[in-house]
Formats: structure tokens, sequence, C-alpha cells
């Protein structure tokens, strides 16, 4: 989140607020956002699973493999048919929390039928997309990939903190991508032996405030979250300017006080670090939810499981993306809360080294590779664009995916006329079954295979290889399994 703060009050723009806790701003401009923007999320975010597939296709690997071996240990593994138990295999309900624009549900459905060759597993699925948006479900649904699946999805609108309507014990598998770092969070510190956090007033800037007419109705649909009366408004999420204060918390008010407590005593005084109360509850559903002898739950987030990193003043505690709010997960205080909360099996690794081992490969992310470049971090921004098209259009030579996509690829405003021409035409040469985005894992294999091709664009050999084997970054992508 970029905070832009005003030591003179006189000099604010205009007050469209009051001082709250970090996680209620959160949580309000969230559900704006969605409001307003859940049809398009890749206009403004991107994921590992909003075009690209090996995350699914791990987890629906995983999945099979696990499911397979859970019915040996009870002596349902036959595959004989005749010496199988006669009364039907109970239905298997998959959850996923958070389901983005419906990639994630498509590709895993889809490799899942692929591999289940003997129909095992895939007919008694039952996927079920949750999301507190509306906008979101219905573009989720709406999905191409899926429509070989109508048979096997549903849909439920509510928050995941909150899933009243699904029974207990009743789920054998969650999945949620990207998700914890959306969900409320507080930024807390230790000063003299008090715990504080952080509360945030927000304000518009003067320039947008000169474009809306109707003041007071504005910040009446803003404070009330009308989303139709927002809708009407000029774009506004990215025009606001936020004041920061830092507060004693109010304890009544925080759950898991002696965990978050016993935890901070580990921080050095004056330094912020996340507490995600919405993953917390998230957990405390998913245990409530999860069969006695479910699959489990995996999350996939940003953030870090190492106190040194979070010791560090100078870590990224959050972004902002068209307005969104989106915060580092604390990996490490979550694992606290999920064993206070009973869960029995909890093991946090790097979500590359979970994508490589399900698919028995290594794997490393465009964005990796792109680093490894000699020149990347001394390019232009439209110089970086440039780099990105030439490296996706050589690994496409030999890249082939299972899955039809158009790249979704907006070029700089500043590229000169002559290379803005040349770069469109090679975007638009671009394969359908190419590399489906910016976000996206390649093997050992596809790398290795257009090794050629990349060094002619500038990359060194070595140096993608010993990428290939290099450990997770301070803060980085993790799977979180968890288990009751």
């Amino acid at each position: 989140m970029s905070l832009t703060v005003f030591n003179n009050p006189d000099a604010l723009p205009q007050l469209i607020g009051e001082f709250r806790p970090v996680d209620e701003w959160q949580a309000h401009i969230n559900d704006i956002f969605y409001g307003l923007r859940g049809g398009r999320l890749r206009d403004f975010s991107q994921t590992f699973a909003a075009a690209d597939y090996r995350l699914a296709h791990a987890l629906a690997a995983d999945y099979y493999a696990r499911v397979l071996a859970r019915e040996k240990a009870r002596g349902e593994s036959s595959s004989d048919p005749a010496s199988r138990p006669s009364s039907p295999a109970p239905c298997l309900i998959i959850h996923e929390w958070g389901c983005g624009n419906g990639n994630l549900a498509a590709c895993f459905l889809t490799h899942l039928k692929a591999i289940d060759k003997e129909s095992r597993v895939y007919p008694r699925v039952r996927y079920v997309l949750v999301d507190a948006q509306e906008a979101t479900l219905q573009a989720a649904m709406a999905h191409p990939d899926l429509v070989q699946h109508t048979d096997r999805i549903e849909s439920v609108c509510a928050q995941v903190q909150d899933l009243a309507t699904v029974a207990d014990g009743s789920v054998d598998r969650i999945l949620c991508n990207e998700l914890w770092n959306d969900l409320p969070t507080k930024l807390m510190l230790r000063k003299d032996g008090d715990i504080e956090e952080e509360f945030l007033r927000p304000n518009l800037s003067e320039a947008r405030h000169a474009e809306i007419a109707d003041w007071s109705g504005f910040v009446h649909a803003f404070d009330g979250k009308d989303i139709k009366a927002l809708d009407a408004f000029p774009a506004f999420l990215e025009d606001i300017i936020w004041e920061k204060e830092y507060r004693k918390s109010d304890w009544k008010l925080i759950p898991y006080r002696k965990t978050v407590t016993d935890f901070l005593k580990k921080i050095d005084e004056h330094v912020l670090v996340p507490v995600n109360f919405g993953a917390y509850a998230s957990i405390k559903e998913a245990k409530r939810l999860l069969a006695p002898d479910a699959i489990g739950f995996s999350s996939f987030d940003a953030g870090t499981a190492d106190l040194d990193v979070l010791n560090d003043p100078e870590k990224p505690c959050y972004g902002q993306f068209g307005g969104q709010y989106s915060f580092m997960v604390n990996f490490a205080l979550v694992e606290s809360v999920a064993k206070h909360l009973g869960m029995k099996i909890s093991a946090i690794e790097p979500q590359k080294e979970y994508i490589g081992q399900c698919l028995a490969t290594n794997v490393m992310s465009l964005m990796d590779l792109l680093a490894t470049h000699p020149r990347s971090h001394a390019l232009k921004g439209w110089e970086q664009d440039q780099l990105i098209v030439q490296t996706i259009h050589a690994l496409n030579k030999t890249y082939q995916s299972p899955y039809r996509r158009t790249i979704e690829f907006p070029l700089s405003a500043n590229i000169p006329a002559e290379g803005r021409e040349t770069l469109q035409r090679l975007l638009s040469s671009l394969k359908q079954d190419g590399m489906p985005d910016t976000i996206a894992y390649l093997t050992e294999e596809e790398l290795t295979t257009a090794l050629q091709d990349l060094e002619t664009i500038g990359y060194d050999r070595d140096m993608i290889l010993s990428a290939l084997q290099a450990p997770a970054q301070n803060v980085d992508y993790y799977h979180h399994f968890l288990k009751p």
C-alpha cells in the first residue's frame, strides 16, 4: 500500500473518512474494489493462477495421488470394479476460496479428468467456488474452460471466515490462492512496552475532488460502500491519499492475544509486522469444515516465515494494486495460530518447490528468469517491455501449453513509435498455445531446450541454471498446508 503522509492538516485534500485501524479500512476499500472491478481483476493484478496452469496441474496431481493413497489405506484401491466395495463411493467436495477469474478451477478439473484414466476420482468431485463478491463469482463461472465441467461446479457467495451454509466436516479439500493477503490484516509493533497498531484516515486528491460535483453524495456512497452509486462517479481508488498514525491496541477486540503477544516479543521495538487476522479466521472455519480424514487445506501467498526478515524494518509489509490493498503474509505467526486452533499438521514450503515436486521437475517463474538477464535492472520501462516480449517469443519456439490463451500485455505508453510497431507485430505473432502470461512457471526442460535462443537476446546460460536451483527470496511465494 503506497501511503502519502501529510504533516500539515491544512494542506490535506478533501477528507472522506476518519481514523480507523488499517484492517478495517482494508476490508472497506477491498469491498469497494471488488464491487467495482471484480469482473476484470487481471486489469489490475495478476496471480500465478490467473492464466498459467502449472499451479492447478500440481494441485490436481497432488489431490489425485492423495485420494488414491487414502483409499489404498482403507482397502478400497483395487482397479477391478468387482472387488471394490458395493456401496457408492462418497462425494469429494473441494472448495476454492477466493476464486479469481476461474482459471485455477478450470485447469485443475481438466487435468484431474485427464490423469484419472479409470474415472475413480473426477466423477465424484463437486468443486465449489467461494467468494464474497457476486461479480467475481459470475466472472469466474463464465470461464470458457469450465463449460466441460459444468456438472461438477457450484458456487457460494459468502465470506470464507463465515460459511454458515456449509455443514461441519463435509469438505475434503480447500484451496486458496493469494487470498490471505486480501483478508483483514493489522500492522502492529511494540513501543515502550506497549503494543500499538497502525490507523489510517482517507482523503481524496484535490484533482479528483474537483471532478466530483456531488461531493456529499460521493462521501455518503463511499461510507456506505454503495457500489451502484460509486460506479457513477469518476474512478477514484488510486487517488485516495492516506494519513497514518499509531495507537495502542484495544486488546478486548484482539483474538489470540497471548499467541500474538508472545510472537511480538520476538520482534524488535518499533518494527511493524503484519498480523493476518483474516487468515486466522479462515483457518478456524477450515478446521470446522474439513472431514476427519480430509486431504487438507492449502494456501498459496506471498510472505515469509523467517524471523530475521520479519524483524527487518525495511521489509515490504503491503502493496496496492488498482486501489486494492494487499498485505504480506506473516507465515510464522499464522503457523503459531494454526497450532493454537488445533491443526495437527502445518507445513510451509516455497511454492515453486511444491509445484516442482508434484510435477516431478524443477520450475522457475518467468519473472525470475527475466531477473537473471544481465541488463534487466538497467533497462528503461519500454526496454523492459521489449525484453519480456523477446523472451516470451524465444521460449515459444519450444514451449507448448495444453490450453489456448491470448496473452494480455499492454505496452508502455512511452515506447518510441518504431519500437512500438515492432513489439506489436511480435506480440501479434505469439502463438495461443505458447506462454500464457508474464506470471507463469517454466520447467527445467523448457528452459534448457530454449537456452540457445535465450542466449541470443543476452541471457547467460550459467545464471539461468543457477537460478533454477536458487532458494526462496526473503519475501516469496509459499505454500502453507494444514490438516486437522
